[in-house]
């Protein structure tokens, strides 16, 4: 048996290698999209005086090229901890992820606001579409581009995920061992809502073969139609968590051009491959930190609290799948903001309801 092991690995790595050769990319420029980036300040917060910035770009392991902001303080001395910083699901940097990034710089780390793979300035196409790989490598890649800074600590590197992305981040929290501490804000399950609804209304087969009978039409009339940007005007008569979408994405508040929520939304196929995936499948053995926030009176606390439920315990109502009790759960946390809604968690709101303070101790707490 092991001589037959022995054999099959050498086989595999001929094999591999053969590929290697024969699929070797004539230059490294082949790999690399150049990226034509807004060098003015274009975001929808104002630059805090306590931090520098600048544009960066790294490249993924799909050989996309991302475009990002980073955020440090001013006045470095020595390496220091990073964070990696995307969401909402469909926004840009440019908006909450940069907010984020920039108050965590104020707060002593690096930081890293990036534009996932197809979205804002970053490389793909065609536009605003995802993939559960591509998006959970988008935050991997990030991770590699901090680990190789001078300035960084490649040990003490975290996650903040916002709306879908918390997701994502869990998602990756779960896979690299290199994260050390995460935050998911204001969270989505991106591949449970496409797969069973909003509170899984429409968690039974019959709903989800409409939507795969749906969605293989579309693929034949128009792959590329945009579909999902929020509503404008709003209607009369629409319900609280719209009016909180309308009042981030739709006014000076948080609108921005390169916004696929902003704008006309994502591709009407482009979250396909979500609908029949599952993320947070091992989130039971993080054994990393993990911070879970959302507000109060968030539509969307349903996908933290059972999140964070499934993390610690192996089980939560939404999850099919029954897991063993996290071997580490001490470290993990729900943090529920009484009185915000989900957009609130975007950049404070009225009652300015982030706890920036809160979020830079768990990291100085965790990255250490």
């Amino acid at each position: 048996m092991r001589k037959t092991l022995l054999l099959a690995a050498v086989i595999a790595t001929a094999v591999f290698s053969a590929c290697d050769n024969s699929n070797k990319q004539k230059a490294d420029k082949d790999m690399t999209n150049e990226l034509t980036m807004t060098q003015e300040w274009d975001k929808v917060f104002l630059l805090s005086d306590k931090v520098n910035h600048r544009k960066v770009t790294f490249e993924t392991q799909y050989g996309l090229t991302l475009a990002a902001d980073i955020y440090t303080p001013k006045d470095v001395n020595g390496k220091l901890a990073a964070i990696a910083v995307s969401g909402p699901f469909g926004a840009v940097k440019e908006q909450c992820s940069g907010l984020y990034a920039m108050r965590m710089a104020e707060r002593g780390f690096v930081a890293l606001a990036f534009d996932p793979s197809y979205t804002g300035e970053s490389s793909g196409e065609p536009r605003r579409t995802a993939s559960p790989d591509i998006n959970t490598e988008d935050f991997m890649a990030a991770v590699d581009y901090l680990s190789g800074l001078d300035i960084v600590d490649a040990e003490k590197i975290g996650l903040i995920g916002i709306c879908g992305w918390g997701g994502i981040a869990l998602n990756v929290a779960a896979a690299d061992t290199r994260v050390k501490a995460t935050v998911a804000s204001t969270m989505y399950d991106m591949t449970r809502v496409s797969g069973n609804g909003y509170f899984d209304g429409e968690d039974k087969e019959e709903s989800r073969h409409a939507a795969r009978e749906a969605l293989s039409k579309q693929r034949m009339v128009d792959t590329k139609a945009m579909a999902g940007g929020v509503v404008d005007p709003l209607p009369a008569d629409a319900p609280p968590f719209v009016k909180d979408y309308h009042d981030y994405y739709k006014t000076p508040r948080g609108y921005h051009a390169r916004s696929g929520n902003s704008n006309d939304g994502w591709r009407v196929i482009g979250t396909q491959a979500y609908a029949n995936a599952r993320f947070l499948y091992y989130i039971n053995e993080i054994r990393s930190a993990v911070l879970v926030m959302h507000g109060e009176k968030a539509h969307s606390r349903y996908f933290g609290e059972a999140a964070y439920k499934y993390m610690v315990e192996g089980k939560a109502e939404g999850y099919n799948t029954v897991g063993k009790p996290n071997p580490v759960p001490a470290n993990k946390r729900l943090l529920i903001v009484p009185g915000a809604s989900h957009c609130d968690l975007y950049d404070g709101g009225k009652g300015n309801y982030i706890p920036w303070d809160e979020l830079g101790a768990f990291f100085r707490d965790n990255l250490k």
